[in-house]
């Protein structure tokens, strides 16, 4: 075999990488057109916007790890197909009753919520499918491929989901979503997954605490999971001040802020096109200590706008925001896939997902901070935890690794770690 077959992904991956694209864009349309329907239809204010987006992230925390016991107990690719399925409908629903001109609030967040609660079971799902398609030495350019579909549906999708809902309506940017999840159906269902023996049945909690276990005792996925908490601590509170503080401080208008913002969605592509590249140069532990540090950098150069006051600064911190992170996810994916036994991956896939829930104690810090002293407290206070979280991963042995780890099997892995 010649080392480009040896690096072509598989036909049946290629499938899960378009259903990947399909699905991440349904979400990200769909997440951008319910709080413009619910101003521009249902005439709600600023307090009810954010409990509509409450209700939007709930489903991260609440089903994830239920998602990841799923994932570890039946098949993974039915189980991907199902949430999208379940999507589908609530965005169909949702479509159903603005046509009918019965939408309501309360209904308009309970059927996103549902419609999230796909997406989370998908998400969780995803990562711990890709080994079983796809060799190890593949691992690295599948997940590249599967956060580039991931990141340029997160640059595309509110944009598009705004001009959706502008040109041709609220109703028909949600059939627009759920035909997209009807796609995603589609490209699942002629994957082949490889079987699996059956998970032994256990009480839930049990393979809960068998899952965390594993995570917090391993020596290379314990400071993956801290690193990712602080950083999403970091990256919110940054984001939750910056509209007022670029206003303010840097003179930007409504497009500038924009722009602006939209360089976090150009890093994260360019990161994205260049992740298997890196990872073929670079030591594997270095590509993991590459997130965590430019991450730091970039809130540093956020906070010397606070002295010399340039919009370009702001757009090369927040490329850099983009950029860096997107390395760190494609190689911490990979160091899980690797390093977890596959019965394990998808209640580890959870875990890796909960971290998610930093992102509210972000946010909050930054209405607090901000609130009783200035933005550019946060802005001080986002770059010192950013150095903390690069601290906790540089002083770990996952940055020592010089290759992407063996793979493991079930069994002997889990009493080694």
């Amino acid at each position: 075999m010649s080392a480009a077959d040896a690096t072509r992904l598989p036909p049946t991956f290629n499938r899960l990488a378009w259903s990947n694209l399909a699905a991440q864009s349904a979400e990200q349309v769909a997440l951008a057109a319910a709080p413009i329907v619910a101003v521009l239809l249902l005439g709600v204010g600023e307090g009810q916007t954010g409990l509509l987006q409450t209700a939007l992230t709930l489903p991260f925390i609440l089903f994830a790890i239920p998602a990841g016991l799923l994932a570890d107990r039946i098949s993974r690719r039915w189980l991907m197909a199902g949430a999208e399925a379940l999507r589908a409908v609530a965005l169909g629903g949702i479509l159903l009753l603005i046509w009918l001109g019965w939408m309501t609030l309360p209904l308009l967040a309970l059927l996103g919520f549902i419609a999230v609660c796909g997406t989370v079971a998908y998400s969780v799902a995803a990562p711990a499918l890709v080994p079983s398609l796809v060799n190890p030495q593949q691992l690295p350019a599948a997940n590249a491929r599967i956060e580039l579909a991931r990141t340029v549906a997160f640059a595309s999708g509110p944009a598009l989901g705004g001009v959706l809902v502008g040109w041709v309506g609220a109703a028909p940017a949600f059939g627009f979503a759920a035909a997209l999840s009807v796609i995603a159906v589609v490209l699942l269902s002629g994957i082949y997954e490889p079987t699996r023996a059956p998970a032994p049945r256990r009480h839930p909690l049990q393979d809960i605490k068998e899952g965390a276990v594993f995570v917090l005792h391993h020596k290379l996925l314990r400071p993956v999971f801290i690193t990712q908490f602080i950083f999403n601590t970091a990256s919110f509170l940054l984001l939750a001040v910056f509209v007022p503080y670029a206003v303010r401080h840097l003179g930007l208008s409504a497009t500038g802020v924009g722009t602006t913002l939209a360089m976090y969605g150009v890093g994260m592509v360019v990161g994205a096109l260049l992740a298997t590249r890196v990872m073929k140069r670079l030591a594997f532990g270095t590509v993991i200590g590459l997130g965590p540090v430019t991450g730091f950098v970039a809130a540093t150069v956020m906070a010397l706008t606070t002295i010399v006051p340039s919009p370009l600064l702001a757009g090369l911190s927040f490329f850099l925001l983009g950029v860096g992170p997107i390395l760190w996810v494609i190689s911490t994916t990979t160091l899980r896939q690797s390093v977890t036994p596959p019965s394990l991956l998808g209640r580890v896939s959870a875990i890796n997902i909960m971290s998610y829930g930093a992102r509210p104690l972000g946010s909050a810090l930054g209405a607090i901070v901000g609130g009783f002293y200035s933005a550019e407290a946060c802005l001080y206070l986002a770059a010192a935890i950013f150095a903390a979280q690069a601290l906790v991963i540089l002083m770990s042995p996952a940055v020592s690794l010089t290759r992407q780890p063996d793979m493991v099997g079930d069994g002997p892995a889990l009493r080694a770690c």
